[in-house]
């Protein structure tokens, strides 16, 4: 069973930067997919990005790309979410998901199944 912890969240302006790092405890980086999804109050689930060793990634989201970055950190096994030139609309409870290589075929990234283990997520509030 895997367990995925994230930490980094918080409350900057429009224009700021956040990073938000999860931890991923019984399984190595290199034998998983990670996923960072975002939802806010009545809206959908949407995938922010993906990222898998293995495989011809990251992805990111269509409203993201350009100016999230998501990266590995091996030594401290972890998987990094940079967020800069954040907007208002970027505010939401953000989530890391891991799961095997599957999540992570181009087709199937912002799909997560049953099978897909998640944290409890960050709050990231972007406001003036």
């Amino acid at each position: 069973q895997v367990h995925v912890v994230e930490s980094g969240g918080g409350s900057v302006e429009p224009g700021g930067s956040l990073r938000l790092s999860c931890a991923a405890v019984g399984e190595t980086l290199a034998n998983l997919c990670l996923g960072w999804f975002r939802q806010s109050p009545g809206k959908e689930r949407e995938g922010v990005a993906a990222i898998w060793p293995g495989g011809p990634t990251p992805y990111y989201g269509g409203s993201v790309k350009g100016r999230f970055t998501v990266s590995l950190d091996y030594a401290k096994n972890t998987v990094n979410l940079q967020m800069n030139s954040l907007k208002e609309e970027d505010t939401a409870m953000y989530y890391c998901a891991a799961d095997t290589w599957k999540l992570c075929r181009p087709a199937d990234w912002e799909s997560p199944t049953d099978s897909t283990y998640w944290g409890q997520g960050t709050q990231v509030t972007v406001s003036s």
